[in-house]
């Protein structure tokens, strides 16, 4: 494995982001399985919440699906690598918020979410969303 990725796993231990991604993968029930790059793969999650079809804490990829595309895949490492960057836990508010200001100027939770547009909405999934004042006929009075 290439050294940022084993520095990404360690990152992601000690800053405590895949052993809470671990915990949330047994109250879900997922089977967890070796993935690329230190990932973690948890297939079977069997909550509807969040309503994203894989979501990443740590260095452990939650899905309610038996697979992954490549792209998804590549979109959920690019999170993993945020959980490492933004030292764990202080990335649940950071993403939180992002997803507001996302929802606030389009309607849409990921579209101008920072974090969904470096790990590539695209790859995520996601729409591109026009800005509220953008839209046609959308003028408010």
């Amino acid at each position: 494995m290439d050294r940022r990725f084993r520095f990404r796993r360690a990152a992601n231990y000690i800053n405590l982001a895949t052993p809470l991604g671990l915990l949330i993968s047994i109250i879900g029930g997922a089977t967890r399985r070796p993935g690329p790059n230190g990932l973690i793969l948890a297939f079977g999650y069997r909550y509807r919440f969040p309503i994203a079809g894989a979501f990443t804490v740590g260095n452990v990829v939650l899905t309610r699906w038996d697979s992954l595309s490549d792209r998804l895949l590549l979109h959920e490492e690019r999170h993993a690598t945020q959980w490492a960057w933004c030292v764990g836990l202080p990335m649940l508010p950071l993403y939180l918020l992002s997803m507001l200001v996302s929802v606030v100027i389009c309607g849409n939770q990921a579209t101008y979410n920072v974090f969904e547009r470096l790990a590539n909405l695209e790859d995520g999934g996601y729409p591109r969303a026009p800005l509220w004042w953008k839209r046609r006929g959308g003028s408010r009075g």
